[in-house]
C-alpha cells in the first residue's frame, strides 16, 4: 500500500544517498518532533494576542530542526561508532556498519551545518548569536554518557534551545522571565523521555561502560519521573502567568500533566519495547502544548 512515512521515504531513495538519510535519521522522525516542538511553544508564545503564530517563522525552524537534529546524529554517530558496534539497536547505523566512512560522514556535516547556518542568518542578529552558542552543546553532548550519568540532563539543555530562540526570533531579544520558565519546563520534558529511552540500552550501556539516568535511577526510576513531570508542569504555569496565558494554556498544561502521570504509571521499565511506545507519545505532549498556546492567544 502506498504510504507517506518518514521510513518510506528512506527506503524509496536512491541507493548511495539511503546511508545518509540514516545517519541523520531521517526515518525516525520522533527526535526530530523532540527538537522541533520547544521552538513552536516559544514561537507560539511570542505571538500577538488574538493573532496567530507567524508562519513563516514555524516553517523555517522545522527546516532548522530537521538539519540540527541530522547534525547533531552524524555527531553522535561519529563519536560513537565503535561503541555502536558492540549493541544490538545500533549496530547497523551506517557508520558502524561501515556502509559509509568517517570522511564521508564529515563532509556531510560540514553539509548539514551550512543550510542550517543560512537557515540561521535568515533571523536577527541577536537570534543569530543565540543560536550559533548552542553549537558548543551539540557537539559536546554525545561525549555526556562517557564522563556523567546525566547525558539527559545536557540533550535537554540542546534540545530545548529552540525555547529561547524562538522568542528571540519574533521580538528580537529574549523575555527571560517567559523564556527561561519555558526552557526549564523543556529540559525536565527531556529528562523524563529520554530517561524512559535510555532503559531500552541500560543491558548494553553497562557492557560498553556508558552512562546514563537510567542507570542511575535503576528501580527509582517512576519517583524521579515524577519529579520531573511535576517541575515541567509547574513552571509551564509560571511561563503562562508571566506572559498572560488564558484558560486554554493551563487545560493544554492539565492535559500534559494527565499524560505524563499515566505514562510513567503505566511504564514498564524492563521491557524495551514499551519504553520505545512511551517515548514516541512525547510527541502527543508537545502538540498539546502547542495547540493550548494558540487557543490561549486567540
Amino acid at each position: 500500500p502506498l504510504s507517506f512515512s518518514a521510513a518510506e521515504l528512506v527506503r524509496a531513495a536512491p541507493g548511495p544517498l539511503r546511508p545518509y538519510l540514516r545517519l541523520m535519521r531521517l526515518h525516525q522522525p520522533a527526535g526530530t518532533w523532540l527538537l522541533y516542538l520547544p521552538c513552536t511553544w516559544s514561537i507560539g508564545l511570542a505571538a500577538q494576542p488574538g493573532c496567530l503564530p507567524d508562519g513563516q517563522m514555524l516553517s523555517l525552524f522545522g527546516v532548522g530542526a530537521v538539519l540540527m537534529r541530522g547534525a547533531g546524529c552524524t555527531i553522535n554517530d561519529m563519536w560513537d561508532r565503535d561503541f555502536d558496534k558492540k549493541v544490538a539497536r545500533t549496530a547497523n547505523r551506517p557508520l558502524a556498519a561501515g556502509d559509509i566512512s568517517t570522511f564521508q560522514s564529515f563532509v556531510f556535516l560540514g553539509g548539514q551545518l551550512s543550510l542550517a547556518l543560512c537557515v540561521l542568518l535568515c533571523l536577527n542578529y541577536y537570534s543569530i548569536v543565540l543560536g550559533a552558542a548552542s553549537l558548543s552543546l551539540v557537539i559536546t553532548y554525545p561525549l555526556m554518557k562517557r564522563i556523567t550519568y546525566w547525558p539527559q540532563l545536557v540533550l535537554g539543555l540542546t534540545f530545548n534551545w529552540g525555547a529561547l530562540l524562538g522568542w528571540s526570533a519574533i521580538k528580537g531579544s529574549c523575555e527571560w522571565s517567559v523564556c527561561l520558565p519555558l526552557y526549564l519546563a523543556g529540559v525536565m520534558w527531556t529528562l523524563v523521555y529520554d530517561t524512559i529511552y535510555a532503559h531500552q540500552d541500560k543491558r548494553d550501556d553497562i557492557i560498553v561502560g556508558v552512562k546514563s539516568t537510567a542507570l542511575q535511577f535503576k528501580e527509582d526510576t517512576k519517583q524521579w519521573l515524577s519529579g520531573f513531570s511535576l517541575a515541567m508542569v509547574l513552571s509551564l504555569c509560571v511561563a503562562g502567568m508571566n506572559c498572560d496565558q488564558t484558560f486554554p494554556y493551563y487545560s493544554a498544561v492539565a492535559a500534559i500533566g494527565a499524560h505524563l502521570a499515566h505514562q510513567i504509571y503505566t511504564l514498564d521499565i524492563d521491557k524495551p519495547e514499551d519504553c520505545w511506545k512511551k517515548f514516541a507519545s512525547n510527541r502527543t505532549v508537545g502538540v498539546l502544548l502547542f495547540i493550548g498556546i494558540v487557543l490561549g492567544n486567540l
